[in-house]
């Protein structure tokens, strides 16, 4: 093996430098050949010798001009290629290469196809197209065209045609898919040529009702298989979008399933994990392999697993849509939970092949940043970042009809592109919901760029799970036995309880961490970390299923009667458990489906969830008393009851007279409470009662329940 090394890198558009670890003699000229074409030789201005390694810098005839293939020649060693990858951090990189149009990707008619993808690095980009698999692909190359952008346009009729693009960066050449393709194959091999004719259905949003507020909301969270998987339903296309499509669906035990469930529940907002194409699941073999989907590969094509048929580039498009059409029939929103944290295997993603050392976010360093524990953080701070996130977004919405985005760790991305992109969903749709994960994780970014609770004040149009409701109302996430909450029992967390149930928006013991109710997600559990009845089961492990279904339905009852925006785990509302397992996110449907089998066993608690939110959406304490957090400071009042007990009383600000009296008792022993007046029960042990005739000045709370009453 001969014991040298000749490399060439672009330091700006003038200067190349050139390292060398020979024994050849370092008086050598270097010389450019460009297109392999004209050739000269470069003016070499230093030179660094540092333990048998040459380091030299030239200067360059005339600024490099990205776009053309580059090769650096030494008499003695050869040719290399120049490696101009760190353009992408060149000052007024973004500014000049920015594309500010809307048609990247595959763009379709009868008549022609243009291909337009954005490689502002490379020196050449071919275009690979077939009809169907097992033919030959034919080639065809692409011209480059203003600020980096390659294109071709073919004559003819491409529907439903398969394509890859071949690259050639720094003397790279790598196949890839199309980062803006509509349609795939499966897993991703090859995108797919959409006519978009084909793919409109009505989504049935003429259906769907106007929620002022987020706190008119209730969201709940589920996966496409889990929700649809078990087979003691009468689900046909289980683990599928079809199945969350299919009306009619029962129980073995006559209960509804499925669809019909969700409407009888009577949310008003479901939120899917990840349907976008993810990489985990072997799409030809679904049963095989189990992932959440938190694992991105494709942006703007659904993922195939879920589909009937994953090599039919539209039927997944067709299926998802058929999904959330009924969805929108039911008067149900659909949410859609986005992860633009991160992709999976950095290196091997369309991103890195097409522009190397552009999409990912790098320590001062160099090295990736890890705040999502991925290894690759996206840039999203980066003008075509930037681009891809919201023109995603704007994609689903105007496509697919999707009513609202969760954003997977929200707090990696910066403040501005959150911004620009509620700005542009919410011109499509007014009442959006726009909502993440705001934890602040350690990435190369300013702690005042970055979407995190911290900077909740920043952005009082976005919402944020609150994590403080979840630790003083259930306690850690994880299923520690001796740090658990107000409402499973451990009253010292009773001045902390009345903080987050002012929806975290008043000080009282906390400073407060939003400007108003409308940005306090209020959960409990939800896909990350243990089941709420997991956490209730590992804490009072001594207790029999009666006593721990009490805390299940106390701590429900907390979320549905605290001013925020009330979010529920898929099975949380019958006490659904991952057998004490914490993160289930590749670990099957043994641990991850919905039970319908303990639906029929635990109908109760169903009925009990369905009631309290039938009582919120008529009667919403939001309503009742204002979002603002002036307001909610005016209006309730606290009174601290025996053993830690409490009782809130919440007046109408409009003067009525009315007000609306909450008791909570989270202690193992009954509780005496009287009134100054008689009082109106209208949520008891058993949920709400509508039209109630109960009239009291006094009662006896059991152990682990909470009342609601109406007086004067």
């Amino acid at each position: 093996m001969i014991n040298t090394f000749f490399g060439a890198k672009l330091v700006n558009y003038n200067t190349i430098r050139v390292a060398i670890f020979s024994d050849v003699p370092r008086s050598n000229p270097l010389y450019l050949i460009i297109d392999d074409d004209s050739c000269y030789e470069l003016k070499i201005v230093k030179q660094n010798f540092l333990n048998g390694i040459c380091l030299v810098e030239c200067k360059t005839k005339f600024p490099i001009v990205l776009g053309k293939k580059y090769l650096v020649r030494c008499r003695d060693l050869g040719i290399c290629a120049l490696n101009v990858n760190d353009a992408t951090s060149f000052e007024h990189f973004d500014d000049e290469f920015y594309y500010d149009k809307n048609d990247l990707g595959a763009n379709y008619t009868r008549e022609e196809t243009t291909f337009k993808v954005w490689a502002p690095l490379a020196s050449q980009v071919t275009l690979f197209i077939r009809k169907k698999h097992g033919e030959v692909f034919k080639t065809f190359k692409m011209n480059r065209g203003q600020n980096g952008v390659y294109e071709i346009t073919l004559k003819g009729d491409y529907d439903g045609y398969f394509y890859r693009y071949q690259v050639t960066n720094s003397g790279l050449t790598q196949i890839t898919t199309d980062p803006y393709a509509k349609g795939s194959s499966a897993n991703g091999k090859d995108s797919c040529v959409i006519d978009p004719e084909q793919i409109k259905i009505d989504l049935a949003e003429d259906n769907l009702k106007h929620y002022k507020d987020y706190t008119d909301t209730i969201i709940y969270e589920l996966n496409v298989r889990d929700f649809t998987i078990d087979k003691t339903t009468n689900i046909e296309a289980k683990g599928k979008y079809l199945g969350l499509a299919e009306e009619g669906r029962r129980t073995k035990g006559g209960n509804k399933a499925g669809l019909d469930y969700l409407e009888d529940l009577g949310i008003t907002h479901v939120q899917l994990l990840p349907i976008y194409d993810f990489k985990t699941v072997d799409e030809l073999n679904p049963d095989k392999e189990y992932n959440w989907g938190y694992d991105p590969q494709q942006y703007f094509v659904p993922e195939g697993s879920y589909s009937t048929d994953p090599n039919n580039g539209y039927r997944r498009i067709i299926e998802v849509k058929k999904m959330i059409q009924a969805f929108h029939k039911k008067g149900i929103k659909v949410n859609m939970d986005v992860v633009f944290n991160h992709v999976y295997n950095y290196e091997d993603s369309v991103f890195e092949k097409i522009v190397p050392n552009y999409y990912f976010r790098k320590n001062s360093n160099g090295t990736m940043c890890n705040g999502s524990g991925c290894g690759n953080d996206l840039a999203t701070e980066r003008k075509m970042v930037r681009k891809l996130i919201i023109d995603s977004l704007v994609y689903w919405v105007k496509e697919y009809g999707i009513d609202g985005f969760r954003f997977d760790l929200m707090g990696l991305i910066d403040i501005d592109t959150i911004k620009i992109a509620t700005k542009r969903i919410r011109e499509l749709k007014s009442d959006a919901m726009i909502y993440g994960e705001g934890w602040d994780m350690y990435t190369n970014l300013a702690k005042e760029k970055k979407t995190t609770i911290n900077n909740s004040f920043k952005l009082p149009e976005i919402a944020f799970f609150n994590d403080t409701f979840r630790d003083i109302v259930r306690g850690s996430n994880d299923l520690s036995t001796f740090n658990f909450g107000y409402l499973l029992g451990n009253t010292d967390y009773l001045e902390g309880f009345k903080y987050v149930t002012l929806g975290s928006c008043v000080d009282y013991c906390y400073e407060k961490r939003f400007a108003s109710a409308n940005q306090s997600i209020n959960y409990l559990e939800c896909h990350d970390n243990c089941t709420l009845f997991d956490k209730i089961s590992a804490i009072h492990i001594e207790k029999d299923d009666e006593d721990k279904f009490k805390l299940l339905k106390l701590a429900n009852f907390g979320i549905l009667l605290s001013f925020g925006i009330p979010f529920i785990h898929a099975g949380q509302e019958i006490g659904l458990s991952k057998q004490m397992h914490d993160n289930t996110y590749n670990e099957g449907d043994e641990f991850n489906m919905f039970d319908y089998k303990l639906l029929d066993e635990r109908n109760e608690l169903f009925n009990y969830l369905k009631s309290l939110i039938s009582f919120r959406r008529k009667m919403n304490i939001n309503h009742f008393v204002s979002n603002s957090s002036k307001d909610i400071e005016g209006t309730n009042y606290f009174t601290n009851l025996d053993n830690n007990a409490l009782l809130i009383s919440l007046d109408d600000p409009n003067g009525s007279g009315r007000k609306l009296v909450i008791v909570y008792n989270p202690t193992d022993d009954y509780l005496e409470v009287e009134f100054n007046n008689k009082c109106r029960l209208i949520v008891g042990e058993d949920g709400y009662i509508p039209n109630s005739k109960i009239y009291l000045n006094k009662i006896t709370l059991p152990a682990y329940c909470a009342y609601v009453f109406e007086g004067k």
